[in-house]
């Protein structure tokens, strides 16, 4: 498994919420759903490579 590095973030609640509900719709933690985005949105800006990071 990869090394993760601890990250504080501060969200809006109303935001937070959202990414809460999103999260137990597809069955993933809060933290992994914010993960999966930030993935996501790296590899569609053509910031990170396709194959760096594995894809749930």
């Amino acid at each position: 498994m990869a090394k993760k590095k601890p990250f504080v973030l501060r969200l809006d609640p109303e935001l937070l919420s959202a990414v809460e509900k999103w999260a137990a719709d597809e069955f993933r933690s809060t933290n992994g759903q914010m993960e999966w985005i930030v993935n996501k949105a790296l590899k569609e800006a053509n910031r990170l490579k396709k194959n760096s990071h594995k894809e749930d």
